[in-house]
């Protein structure tokens, strides 16, 4: 059966900014949508993710001065930007220069899948909100993210003590990807993975009235609001195919990284060291 979000009214400001208040939401001034990939369980007792190491967010664009300075003071000094050229150019949200933060550019999807006619096909399906539709654009976004990924993972390999954030546009689709294929490796639960991915209802609701302003200038969104909205669900079950969807169709988190990034079974172990951390024994 097809299921879609019926969830696309605004949610009560008093919700939203206790949710925000609370882990894993990080407040990083000018920017939406932050958490904290830490602290969540491992398969492996007594092993959580490493707080306070691996960041996910909607774009920088908007940063303020005070937020450039919170980034630093959580160590984070590179960013990794998952948007193309097009699409920054197409919102006026270029790549941001933020005193003391390396932002490397890292698009999953090249310029020529920005075309007018491409792009129009990415919004048909987003609009319909359906599990169906984006399990069709999230395998896009694994066939063309091997390099992007790499780069991720690839810092991940070699700076064990180098928080980083990573970021889209929304902090959605690309960047729960990415939070996926990171918690994956580590034998983060389904549920832990699927209830990451749909803290996203609340963590891009202050941005709500940007993100539809932006959209109800595509022709596909101009009469139709609702459809915008169903492009920025996130549902747990959506997830819960999505990973579904790596096991099935592309053999699973590991033969998926090592397939589309070139990385190693030695450089796998690596990341997975340099992701956890163990739990702090009770006396």
């Amino acid at each position: 059966m097809t299921a879609i979000d019926s969830g696309l009214e605004p949610l009560d400001p008093a919700y939203v900014a206790d949710v925000l208040s609370r882990p894993p939401f990080v407040q990083i001034p000018g920017v939406c949508n932050v958490r904290d990939l830490g602290s969540y369980p491992t398969a492996t007792p007594n092993v959580v993710t490493k707080p306070g190491y691996a960041y996910r967010s909607a774009e920088l664009s908007g940063v303020t001065e005070e937020g450039a300075r919170k980034l630093v003071s959580l160590g984070i000094l590179t960013a990794f930007d998952l948007r193309s050229d097009p699409e920054m150019r197409k919102y006026s949200s270029p790549i941001p220069v933020v005193e003391g933060v390396e932002v490397v550019p890292t698009p999953v999807f090249k310029s020529e899948d920005y075309s007018p006619e491409k792009l129009a096909k990415r919004f048909e399906l987003y609009a319909t909100g359906t599990t169906e539709a984006f399990m069709i654009l999230y395998s896009q976004i694994l066939d063309h993210g091997g390099p992007a990924f790499g780069t991720i993972l690839r810092h991940v390999r070699d700076k064990p003590n180098a928080p980083f954030i990573f970021h889209c546009t929304a902090g959605k689709d690309r960047t729960g990807i990415v939070a996926a294929i990171l918690l994956k490796l580590v034998s983060v639960d389904n549920h832990n993975i699927a209830q990451d991915y749909s803290l996203t209802r609340v963590g891009r609701e202050p941005d709500r009235p940007k993100v539809l302003e932006r959209l109800m200038k595509e022709p596909l969104f101009a009469a139709n609001s609702e459809a915008a909205m169903r492009m920025l669900t996130s549902r747990y079950e959506t997830m819960l195919a999505f990973l579904n969807l790596l096991e099935d169709k592309y053999g699973g988190v590991e033969t998926y990284v090592k397939t589309y990034t070139g990385l190693t079974d030695e450089d796998l172990q690596t990341i997975r060291s340099n992701l956890v951390v163990p739990t702090k024994s009770r006396m």
